[in-house]
């Protein structure tokens, strides 16, 4: 990539400097937040927000929003940055490096698969200074590593990350053309009506005043499908395993409180007294588990999967007894 960096009136020991960084061909079509993330390295994604809201940022010289897709050719304006900045910690801690780096379940030259853990973001921002994505980064510096989708903080299992811009658009491309499976383990309270049955509720996501994000069954929402199957049933509650042919943001918990059977430990579409049983049984967490993605890429398929989390595999022995 041509990096050119502008005149200032600072001597080369002033600290940074503004650069105009010029997209390469394997850029075109990236997001301009995911684009600063690999230029600025260690900068959490809070800050990249921040330079990009108060215009620091430019493309080809005009204002530009952290989700603008770049082209190929375009002229990326790049403030002065110092990776510590009042507030803002430089790296993540070792910890949280290390733990993700002992999650990986597989990689090759285009692919990064980790087993995601509960209570970890798959990036940063609204609040979380460190999601996967950039703990990631920080711990491979040399890797050029995207998110391929995403999983909400609480569910566990595969996460997809890339390190080839082709294979980011390739698995992209996939997903947007219903070409992936994807499988998760839920626990849900009571039983199915039938051992197989197809959600097709349309959903409409909103923010509430305090910033919280909600999602809800509505007939203007965009299209949703949900494939649940029963795999077991305990007293009260039923493990199920459910295939996604959309992937709207919450989809698996408001469908489940769709049909009248919330996920287990879910505090925010779930019901209170059944998730008060599951804690006393144990479960401090949602029950959600991303347990299979399978795709193919030109001749080469790919399946990627995650054992159930030992919390989750824990609470069903509990409820078992």
């Amino acid at each position: 990539m041509k990096t050119q960096t502008s005149a200032t009136n600072r001597d080369a020991n002033a600290g940074p400097r503004v650069q105009i960084a010029v997209v390469s061909e394997d850029r075109d079509g990236q997001r301009l937040d995911n684009f600063l993330a690999t230029r600025l390295k260690g900068v959490p994604k809070s800050l990249i927000y921040r330079i990009c809201r108060t215009g620091e940022v430019r493309v080809n010289g005009s204002r530009a929003k952290p989700d603008r897709r770049l082209a190929a050719g375009d002229e990326v304006r790049i403030p002065p940055v110092r990776v510590a900045e009042r507030g803002e910690p430089a790296l993540p801690p070792d910890r949280q490096m290390s733990r993700v780096e002992a999650a990986i379940i597989h990689e090759d030259r285009d692919f990064l698969v980790i087993d995601k853990p509960a209570g970890v973001a798959s990036h940063g921002g609204s609040g979380v200074s460190f999601g996967a994505i950039e703990l990631l980064r920080a711990a491979r510096p040399r890797d050029t590593l995207e998110l391929a989708h995403r999983l909400d903080r609480d569910t566990s299992g595969v996460l997809v990350l890339t390190r080839k811009r082709s294979a980011l658009t390739g698995l992209q491309a996939a997903i947007r053309e219903g070409r992936v499976e994807k499988r998760y383990l839920a626990l849900i309270e009571g039983a199915l009506p039938k051992s197989r049955l197809t959600v097709d509720a349309p959903l409409r996501k909103s923010v509430l005043q305090g910033g919280e994000r909600m999602v809800r069954v509505d007939p203007d929402g965009k299209e949703s499908r949900s494939h649940f199957s029963e795999l077991q049933r305990y007293a009260g509650a039923s493990l199920v395993e459910v295939a996604l042919e959309t992937g709207r943001t919450h989809q698996i918990r408001v469908h489940a409180q769709h049909l009248g059977h919330p996920l287990a430990g879910d505090e925010k579409y779930g019901e209170k007294e059944f998730n008060r049983r599951m804690r006393d049984k144990g479960l401090k967490r949602l029950f959600l588990h991303a347990a299979r993605f399978e795709f193919s890429l030109g001749e080469r398929d790919y399946s990627f999967s995650a054992p159930l989390a030992p919390e989750l595999a824990a609470a069903l022995d509990a409820i078992s007894g």
